[in-house]
């Protein structure tokens, strides 16, 4: 298990909790006044999906459209095609073929 976020809220940390699949865990800090909440589990493209991370659900959006030879914002698929490159190294993933 990976630290996959970190939350202020614990209803919104609860809400994130329940949405992904494998092992999970949250876990809660002081900080100073606050309580932070941290949310570990399995780093899957699904898990980040699923938590609504690294503009995974545009990434789908886009995908499709481009799939279905719809206009599509090409640059923007770009975008996010490289900033999810330091995910394939921090987590040990491959970025899949059909998103590319």
């Amino acid at each position: 298990m990976e630290l996959l976020n970190t939350y202020e809220d614990q209803d919104e940390a609860e809400a994130a909790e329940k949405v992904i699949a494998g092992k999970k865990r949250l876990a809660s800090d002081r900080d100073d006044n606050e309580i932070i909440y941290r949310l570990f589990g399995d780093p899957t493209w699904g898990n980040f999906y699923q938590l609504g991370m690294y503009e995974l659900p545009q990434l789908k959006e886009l995908v499709d459209h481009k799939k279905a030879g719809k206009p599509y914002d090409e640059a923007k698929h770009q975008s996010i095609l490289q900033s999810l490159q330091f995910l394939e190294s921090s987590y040990s993933l491959k970025i899949p073929e059909r998103w590319r």
